[in-house]
């Protein structure tokens, strides 16, 4: 079966190559770290606990944050280290953990992830959300490495997806020691694809504690300054947008200009290689486009005259810009991308409106919905009149201020009902590292 698997990457492999090599052209994407995808990982020295997480992106990182810092006051003898797969996860990751090492973790080949842990010389694999690979985790498993995933969840398109290769993934979730899962259809969900029953935990989400209740963030002020963002008017967020939606924002925003003409906007694209995209589409609008990358100084501002759109081109500022917003669209929602985290927003007591796809985030939807936390357009890209309904829904915001802050105030509360998931992961997986570290030979 690891021959028949290692073949199948090597075609898709070859398959692949010429997007990937065309994107590294385009976007400089992929043209970094492929010694490191080939295995090639820091050289580490042996030490009685090591603890290997990894998170493919941004989110995943930021969801951790919390539990890897929790977990070191705790326990100083343990050593962590960070792996990745994008070029922005790599890069939040050495910024939320400078004194750790981080690193890009391995294509699921097998002679090249027994490189990697060879290199690294992990006592425990923390893998956060859903990254399980046939190659990675039945080597590891067969090396008595405990192998586990926090925060899981997996979605009903990844059900029908592995359900159609059954005799591939029953034995690769099987090698899993636990898995504390979001929520209990996220939990159901791992049993169904092979995990033991007794191995399943729902613990909630981890990114409701790392959600923090504030009303500001480090560095909005000047983040407003630099731009040119008038605090006594109206700021519009649209935050994670995928493609087609930044379209549909700007033209709702000129319909939303002729009933609240101080209304400003910005937009925040979820895929830095898109940056360039967005400004054309602003530029195409009839705006100017504001770039955040070519005002970062406060002391020489962007002009705040004119017919103008704000373009968050950026890694690591979304929340500042949330904390700044009036009304904040939460992306991938309105495009059948599966949706985008609400938590921050929610936790920063801002009013939120989605699309109907938040399949990724059902749970968290679902509970903002019965707490009266947001606002669903109930219609898509493919919908013909998408950008009047979204303006709709904005507008609604605007002109009922107290209506809007009530909104967020339940929102707010969603997320301080729901904390607790940090502490509930971490004592779970200590006891499985002491274990780990008991029955090493």
């Amino acid at each position: 079966m690891r021959l028949i698997v290692d073949c199948c990457y090597l075609l898709a492999l070859c398959a692949v190559a010429p997007l990937l090599a065309y994107r590294a052209l385009r976007t400089g994407k992929y043209r970094h770290g492929w010694a490191q995808r080939r295995g090639y990982a820091p050289v580490l020295p042996p030490v009685r606990r090591r603890v290997w997480f990894h998170a493919v992106s941004v989110g995943e990182v930021n969801a951790v944050r919390g539990l890897i810092a929790q977990w070191r006051r705790r326990s100083p003898e343990t050593e962590f280290v960070v792996s990745c797969t994008t070029d922005t996860g790599l890069a939040r990751a050495k910024s939320l953990f400078p004194d750790l090492v981080v690193f890009r973790y391995p294509l699921d080949l097998s002679r090249w992830v027994r490189r990697a842990l060879d290199r690294v010389k992990p006592t425990m694999v923390v893998l956060v959300e859903l990254e399980v690979w046939y190659q990675f985790a039945t080597l590891a498993a067969g090396r008595g490495i405990p192998l586990v995933v926090i925060n899981g969840r997996l979605s009903a398109t990844s059900l029908r997806r592995f359900g159609r290769v059954r005799g591939l993934i029953r034995p690769m979730f099987a090698a899993l020691e636990w898995v504390g899962a979001q929520d209990e259809v996220y939990a159901e969900r791992f049993r169904q694809v092979g995990v033991a029953p007794d191995r399943v935990t729902v613990t909630g989400s981890l990114k409701w504690d790392t959600a923090d209740l504030t009303d500001t963030i480090a560095g909005a002020d000047e983040l407003a300054v630099a731009l040119g963002i008038d605090r006594r008017g109206r700021l519009w967020v649209c935050g994670s947008t995928g493609p087609g939606e930044e379209q549909a924002v700007l033209e709702a925003y000129g319909r939303l200009l002729a009933g609240h003409p101080d209304l400003q906007l910005a937009i925040v694209p979820r895929k830095p290689e898109r940056f360039d995209e967005v400004a054309g589409y602003i530029r195409a609008a009839g705006y100017a486009c504001v770039r955040r990358s070519e005002h970062r100084d406060a002391g020489r501002p962007a002009p705040a005259a004119g017919r103008r759109v704000i373009l968050g081109d950026t890694i690591g500022e979304l929340r500042a810009f949330y904390s700044l917003a009036t009304v904040v669209f939460v992306g991938r929602s309105l495009a059948k991308m599966g949706g985008s985290d609400m938590m921050e927003v929610a936790a920063l007591r801002r009013p939120i409106v989605v699309g109907p796809h938040t399949d990724n985030f059902a749970d968290t939807t679902i509970q903002l919905r019965q707490a009266g936390g947001l606002r669903e357009v109930q219609t898509d890209l493919d919908a013909p009149d998408v950008a009047g309904r979204l303006a709709e829904a904005v507008d609604t915001l605007l002109r009922d201020p107290v209506a809007a802050g009530r909104m967020a105030e339940n929102a707010r509360a969603v997320v301080q009902a729901n904390r607790g998931a940090t502490g509930r992961t971490l004592t779970r997986l200590m006891e499985i590292l002491e274990r780990a570290q008991h029955s090493a030979p």
